[in-house]
């Protein structure tokens, strides 16, 4: 069994508060956190994470008595330094004593091979070394589709970010193939994490992963669990109208959750799940997602 929170506002202060109030999990205490957020690019969310989301994940993570907290990240298609600077991201680490990682930038020596058993990748692929010696990862993701064969962008597609863009043809690889989804989902058998917020205050319903047709969804989605997070995603997105690929057959044979569940990542089906709320009005949107499958 696995724990998800589900918790229905559209505040994200009291998202991220009650998300980890209700898990009630410490990861962090006395640990080097690394955090991931989503940056494809500098756009308003869920194009992007919100940094309202961003800067109240960081004092949560503080008060649990992190020792160091370090962002790393690589956008795409935006230049990572410039998208940075638009989200305002070196103010929030002037402000809490961050590192900041650029991932397009750092060298060869700070990527390390991977290539899970069975993978479609052609010869594996880089991974981003911070992320694979981290003593703690965090991570928050937004409640999206992606229209360039991803079908939806959640939990797991966040890891993309984690093998590198420039100067390898490891993106390319991805988008032309066949089996981008599985492809997607073997890029987090490489690598462990320990928390997962999910902000769908706005969601994509359609489009994505920079613009398309937004929704109020008005949630936040957390736990440790990569495929329990991205199948209430895909509820969530079928509950306020999407896209074919993402509405047709059960959410667990979804191409990026099946190919996972096939690597062991996380929970095989849905009974799994153990839903814990805050409101009656989460535990309504509860009853909603599990009618989804």
């Amino acid at each position: 069994m696995t724990i998800i929170t589900v918790v229905s506002t559209k505040d994200r202060l009291f998202g991220v508060n009650k998300s980890f109030e209700l898990l009630g999990i410490n990861p962090a205490k006395g640990k080097n956190v690394v955090l991931k957020p989503n940056f494809n690019t500098a756009d308003p969310p869920p194009a992007s994470t919100s940094m309202t989301t961003l800067k109240q994940m960081i004092i949560k993570i503080k008060e649990m008595g992190a020792k160091s907290i370090t962002v790393a990240e690589r956008c795409g298609p935006a230049n990572t330094e410039e998208a940075f600077k638009k989200k305002g991201l070196y103010e929030l680490a002037d402000e809490f004593d961050l590192s900041i990682v650029n991932l397009s930038t750092i060298p060869r020596e700070e990527w390390v091979m991977k290539s899970p058993e069975g993978n479609h990748w052609k010869d594996g692929f880089l991974f981003a070394k911070v992320y694979d010696e981290a003593e703690c990862v965090i991570e928050t993701c937004c409640l999206k589709t992606h229209q360039y064969g991803g079908h939806f962008t959640l939990s797991m597609k966040n890891a993309t970010a984690l093998v590198p863009r420039d100067g390898y043809q490891y993106m390319k690889e991805l988008h032309s193939s066949p089996h981008q989804r599985k492809m997607i989902a073997e890029i987090n058998a490489a690598y462990k994490w320990d928390l997962i917020i999910m902000d769908g205050v706005v969601s994509f319903v359609d489009g994505g992963p920079m613009e398309g047709t937004r929704k109020d969804s008005n949630v936040f989605v957390a736990g440790t669990d990569k495929i329990a997070i991205d199948a209430v995603g895909v509820a969530l997105l079928r509950m306020q109208g999407t896209t074919t690929e993402v509405s047709q057959g059960p959410i667990f044979k979804q191409e990026q959750i099946a190919r996972a569940v096939e690597l062991g990542i996380g929970i095989a089906t849905f009974e799994e799940i153990e839903f814990l709320t805050d409101s009656p009005e989460g535990d309504a949107l509860v009853e909603r997602i599990k009618a989804e499958f």
